[in-house]
């Protein structure tokens, strides 16, 4: 299941808890409490569980949020008489503890919501029979849900794992191809070399000879070295079409086949025509985009990435921004610090910034008759 596809199973669940809640007040018994009063707490309830399971960027808010719903839903199915469906409220509030805390602290809120179902019942002179079998009931639904959860906590953690993987995988795949290029380039720069080195030397010898001879002597002479010029025009234009056989790796192409394997995260990749890079630097970039796309999937729990690289006033500039949770303190890792140390290399700078999604801004220095002046 992906990402959207869980929020979404969540965001139906809280509104048919909702919807349970809205019933019992039109159609149930009055609570213990002023009505205002209840609505007020089971309001805080179904928000304090949305804002834990949303993943905020504060582990002290998410906790509070997680602590403060467990006990307003206490409060809630306390005061209720007639409680109906109202239990499964508990019941998804203890699913979505796996998220938040240990597994021992969920089974013990487990624990907890069915004394506290039992409890309400006896409250409410519920038979014995019946009480029983409803906490045993809601027991085996909580610990039903609880351990799904866990299963899907599970799945949706090695699947991130595995697309920051196939991310890395496919990052040196770019990377090793681009050297493979490169090196047969060069192959092919020495064996052009080569040939028309010794070409051109014949085609040298046979015009001397000629110009020492009488005309009727150096035409064998020119009719050889015109032989030599159409071999050495044959071998230039099948060297150029190899090379353009080859074309270039781009840094666009690059990260957009990098970004494939992340299959729960939208990226957009933006490349200003007008940027003309180095083998070095379009390395640097890549294995930048690489890092930026791997740190999202890693912690950013983001639905998308934008990346532009842009050409302006004799700089290259990368500029990344996601909308997930991001961190006002950011402590760069290993990634994030090669990063910066290969934008430093080339005499440029890194910025990183978390308060509103994780944002990168990366810029070099290129020569003016390498990089155009924007649009």
């Amino acid at each position: 299941m992906s990402r959207r596809a869980e929020e979404l199973s969540g965001g139906l669940i809280l509104v048919m808890c909702a919807g349970i809640g809205i019933l019992l007040l039109v159609a149930g018994e009055r609570p213990l409490i002023p009505l205002p009063a209840w609505a007020a707490l089971f309001g805080v309830s179904l928000a304090a569980v949305l804002v834990a399971a949303s993943a905020p960027r504060s582990r002290a808010l998410e906790l509070g949020s997680y602590g403060a719903a467990v006990v307003t839903s206490w409060l809630v199915m306390g005061t209720m008489p007639q409680q109906g469906m109202l239990a499964v409220l508990l019941v998804v509030i203890a699913a979505v503890g796996t998220y938040v805390v240990s597994l021992r602290v969920t089974l013990t809120v487990v624990g907890l919501n069915c004394l506290v179902i039992a409890a309400s019942m006896a409250l409410h002179r519920a038979d014995l029979v019946e009480a029983s079998a409803s906490t045993v009931f809601y027991l085996f639904i909580h610990l039903a849900a609880v351990f799904s959860s866990v299963a899907l906590n599970r799945e949706s953690r090695l699947r991130r794992e595995l697309e920051q993987r196939t991310v890395e995988l496919t990052a040196a795949s770019v990377v090793l191809e681009a050297e493979a290029r490169n090196a047969e380039r060069l192959r092919i720069s020495r064996e052009l070399h080569d040939q028309i080195g010794h070409q051109l030397t014949v085609l040298n010898l046979e015009l001397e000879a000629a110009r020492h001879r009488a005309a009727a002597e150096a035409e064998s002479h020119l009719v050889r070295a015109a032989g030599v010029a159409k071999e050495l025009l044959a071998d230039v234009r099948r060297t150029v079409g190899q090379l353009r056989a080859q074309g270039d790796l781009g840094v666009e192409e690059a990260l957009r086949r990098i970004a494939a394997g992340a299959a729960d995260l939208e990226v957009r990749v933006d490349v200003d025509p007008e940027v003309e890079l180095d083998e070095e630097q379009t390395a640097a970039l890549i294995r930048a985009g690489q890092e930026i796309i791997t740190n999202t999937l890693r912690h950013a729990e983001a639905h998308e990435l934008g990346i532009t690289i842009a050409a302006r006033d004799g700089r290259v500039t990368l500029q990344a921004a996601d909308d997930g949770r991001g961190s006002p303190e950011i402590r760069p890792g290993h990634g994030l610090t090669g990063v910066r140390e290969r934008i430093g290399h080339l005499g440029g700078e890194v910025a990183f910034e978390g308060r509103r999604g994780f944002q990168v801004e990366a810029w070099f220095p290129v020569s003016r008759d390498r990089v155009g002046h924007g649009r």
